[in-house]
């Protein structure tokens, strides 16, 4: 099955921004109950230790509060580990949320494009659930930015673009409505454009379809790797674990010594 970069609702500047924050806050919610994020602790202790400073810098962040489990986990080894949320739509509120539980936390208020990463901002460069938003274009400018700047980046993706894993999302509108009454923090809105007005359940529905449709295989994520200009100063690790009933793609690059 070719890759299809079919139109999300989520990636559109016209869309709400308060219904996109409905649809992060639902998947972070979701990681964080079903500890998504736990066969992935190897891999981003690999990062932390290649970069040498307990800083995650995480790029696309959504609202930020789908790495709280994980950053529980991670603490217990790196007790003065650091995550600093960016995005090019920040959810500021989300974000302050998510700082609120967790003091460790920090954020980028302003708009931060992960192509083109301000210098200031150091550290192992992360991407949850969002390399699929790119094109292959900016896909690469993202890689090669890491490869440019000597920075350790750790991608993501907890879908693959297969039949069971479309399957698997023609459920994601029944999670929403079991599990909207249990996001936090609450809001009025939430229940309004998931119960009465569905617009939630439908568009979580369609976006997961497409972001199962427009996800990288390990193969095109390789030929990402092998079209960057000095990739060779990096050593890359491309794999998939398991997860549960679905797995996790990831691509790992550190600078080599």
């Amino acid at each position: 099955m070719g890759r299809l970069h079919l139109f999300e609702f989520e990636d559109q500047k016209w869309f709400p921004s308060f219904l996109r924050n409905y649809g992060t806050d639902f998947l972070q919610f979701l990681s964080n109950k079903t500890k998504l994020y736990k066969p992935i602790i190897p891999i981003l202790e690999k990062g932390l230790a290649a970069n040498g400073k307990n800083v995650m810098v995480d790029l696309a962040s959504g609202g930020g509060g789908g790495l709280l489990w994980l950053n529980s986990e991670l603490l217990q080894k790196y007790p003065d580990l650091k995550i600093v949320l960016t995005d090019y739509y920040p959810n500021r509120s989300a974000f302050e949320y998510t700082k609120q539980q967790a003091p460790n936390f920090e954020f980028i208020a302003t708009s931060i494009d992960a192509r083109k990463v301000p210098e200031s901002l150091e550290g192992l460069r992360t991407q949850f659930l969002s390399l699929h938003h790119f094109k292959p274009h900016d896909a690469r400018l993202i890689l090669q930015n890491a490869v440019d700047s000597k920075s350790p980046i750790a991608i993501f993706e907890a879908q693959e673009r297969s039949i069971p894993s479309i399957l698997a999302m023609l459920f994601s509108p029944i999670s929403v409505l079991l599990t909207t009454p249990l996001i936090r923090p609450f809001r009025w809105g939430r229940l309004l454009f998931t119960y009465l007005i569905p617009i939630v359940p439908l568009f979580v529905l369609w976006d997961g379809v497409v972001s199962s449709l427009r996800t990288y295989s390990l193969k095109e994520m390789d030929a990402l790797v092998n079209s960057l200009e000095n990739k060779d100063t990096f050593t890359w690790e491309i794999n998939r674990v398991k997860s549960g009933p679905g797995v996790i793609l990831y691509l790992l690059g550190t600078k080599k010594n």
